[in-house]
């Protein structure tokens, strides 16, 4: 069992190579925890000069709840400078994308769990924000960045034997509530379920044909069903 105060702090945290340096509680808020990263001195790419901390910067990201309350992880991060007058480089924010991303709100292991709540259990973006304390945006743009290179990735669908395709009114847009189509694509024959492949635009033939002319000879000629 540990017992160090140190330590047991690491281990609540389970993020790698960062001190804890406090916990803060407002009644009524988030708990906000401090953390910073262990860093040797960096050197800079543009001289090889060893680089100098020029500030420390907070950033706030939403991380998961903590023992039943919403939470947020407050990393102090390390803002570096090279000292060489002749140096072009100037200044730069150390990164770890293992605590979190550029440019989203949320730490990354928040990001892949509100992606698979959405994605893979269909709950609301809503839904899970009201449940991390945090607006409808945070969780949006961290299932969009997790979510696109899911969806991108070649491996995803594997092999089809049976395709369907079903047209739904996706929306009613515009002063004059004009009727926009999508059509799904899916996998009728799937372990478990059908499952969906796709969606596209319209509800003519022009997007699954185009669709499907993306994929693999191979993928294609393993298809034998189509199902309406």
């Amino acid at each position: 069992m540990e017992t160090n105060p140190i330590r047991v702090c690491e281990l609540l945290v389970g993020l790698p190579e960062v001190n804890v340096l406090g916990v803060v509680e407002v009644p009524g808020e988030p708990l906000r925890v401090r953390v910073e990263c262990r860093v040797a001195q960096p050197v800079c790419v543009g001289c090889g000069r060893a680089a100098w901390v020029k500030e420390r910067p907070d950033v706030e990201l939403v991380d998961l709840p903590v023992f039943g309350r919403p939470a947020r992880l407050v990393w102090r991060k390390h803002r570096f400078w090279c000292p060489e007058p002749t140096c072009g480089q100037g200044s730069w924010t150390g990164e770890d994308r293992r605590i979190g991303a550029a440019r989203l709100g949320m730490t990354d292991r928040a990001g892949r769990w509100v992606t698979r709540q959405v994605g893979k259990k269909g709950r609301t973006v809503s839904e899970v924000a009201r449940e991390l304390g945090c607006d409808w945006h945070t969780v949006n743009d961290a299932v969009i960045a997790y979510g696109t290179a899911l969806v991108d990735d070649p491996d995803r669908i594997g092999s089809v034997t049976a395709i369907g395709l079903d047209e739904t009114l996706f929306c009613r847009a515009g002063e004059w509530r004009t009727q926009r189509w999508a059509t799904s694509i899916v996998d009728v024959a799937a372990s478990g379920g059908a499952r969906l492949l796709e969606m596209v635009a319209g509800r003519d033939a022009t997007g699954p044909s185009e669709w499907l002319e993306r994929r693999p000879v191979q993928w294609r000629e393993a298809t034998r069903f189509g199902v309406m």
